[in-house]
């Protein structure tokens, strides 16, 4: 979780425009600004294009009626970043709280640089006095979902949130990862449970992707070779799917049928809950994760596609001997360049006559 300002904001200020006062309903109902004064704000970023959104709001939507609207000391707005009205206004339909108008681009943009906003979903709740309370506040939904324990975002609240996230850090295991509420267990590709408990004391794989996604569909069959390759050697080595993709269920069951390895199931909360945990910047990711249930490397894609199995087991010790191996391979070829004699031409198989 980045690090919380103290700077308490003028909500009529970051919230209005020149123009406008006021927010909306999804009924076209206006409210104004001024009438959040006292109270605490969620500014809820998402996008009606957006997987991982579309996702999380219907979880923010059943937590917002059952625990938020009754009480009246919390609004939530709707930060959009749709550049097209009828996907806001589909999206926005299905919203029980309010919104930043279509019509006014620029203020979504102001919050967005303003908080720093790295990207969606993300809810930030600002407190009575407009100081940045949580910056993830999206966590803090799904993890008292799990836990079926109030989400109440009080400043006590979130103080006890963000320790036991601290606490969580700490004491991650692959179970913290990968269990959620009553399921222990992930899918095979013919869709079979595979307790998470048989994972425990391999290295493991977590290949958060989305398959319609064009460097997910490139990368995808390199890694099938590279898990294919680490399996004949034996090696106690898993991948689980963490799919982020917002496709029909029937076309995530034949992506997992193409594949040799486990998933988390189709449009599982926790997709979320660990694309955020590991703060996701680019699809594919996989994160390696050690026999203990500990972090070894945030990110291994890029590893694979340069070294194949030479990267595992992805250890820094590791790294640093590929490192050495490309700097003498570098080395080497400088050096062969200076002593080729001018007019010759070397493409890796054969040196010939310019």
């Amino acid at each position: 979780m980045a690090g919380v300002d103290n700077v308490a904001h003028d909500i009529q200020s970051i919230l209005s425009s020149s123009e406008r006062d006021y927010l909306v309903r999804n009924n076209g109902d206006q409210v104004k600004i001024e009438s959040f004064k006292g109270k605490r704000v969620g500014l809820y970023f998402s996008a009606s294009w957006c997987p991982p959104c579309r996702r999380f709001t219907p979880t923010l939507k059943e937590l917002y009626n059952k625990e938020v609207s009754s009480k009246g000391d919390l609004e939530i707005i709707y930060v959009s970043s749709d550049t097209a009205e009828d996907g806001f206004k589909g999206y926005f339909s299905k919203m029980p709280w309010l919104a930043i108008p279509f019509s006014d681009s620029q203020t979504p943009n102001r919050l967005t640089e303003l908080f720093k906003v790295p990207g969606i979903p993300n809810l930030l709740i600002l407190d009575e006095n407009g100081k940045l309370a949580t910056d993830d506040g999206i966590t803090a939904v799904l993890e008292h979902e799990q836990a079926d324990e109030a989400c109440s975002f009080t400043t006590e609240w979130i103080r006890e949130f963000k320790h036991q996230q601290e606490e969580a850090r700490r004491n991650q295991s692959l179970r913290s990862l990968l269990v959620f509420g009553s399921r222990d267990f992930v899918i095979s590709s013919n869709g079979n449970q595979v307790p998470v408990s048989e994972l425990e004391g391999k290295t493991i794989g977590l290949y958060i992707s989305a398959f319609s996604y064009g460097t997910c569909k490139e990368f995808t069959p390199k890694l099938v070779e590279f898990y294919e390759k680490l399996k004949a050697q034996g090696e106690n080595f898993e991948i689980v799917w963490v799919c982020v993709d917002d496709e029909e269920e029937e076309l995530f069951k034949q992506e997992l049928k193409s594949v040799p390895w486990l998933a988390l199931p189709y449009k599982d909360k926790i997709c979320v809950k660990i694309a955020r945990y590991f703060r996701l910047s680019a699809l594919p990711t996989l994160v390696i994760i050690g026999p203990d249930g500990k972090t070894v490397h945030s990110n291994v894609a890029k590893a694979i596609e340069a070294h194949g199995v030479a990267a595992y087991p992805f250890t820094p010790e590791k790294f640093a001997e590929l490192s050495e191996i490309e700097k003498a391979e570098v080395i080497t070829k400088k050096e062969e360049e200076e002593n080729k004699p001018d007019g010759w031409v070397c493409d890796g198989n054969i040196c010939s006559k310019a």
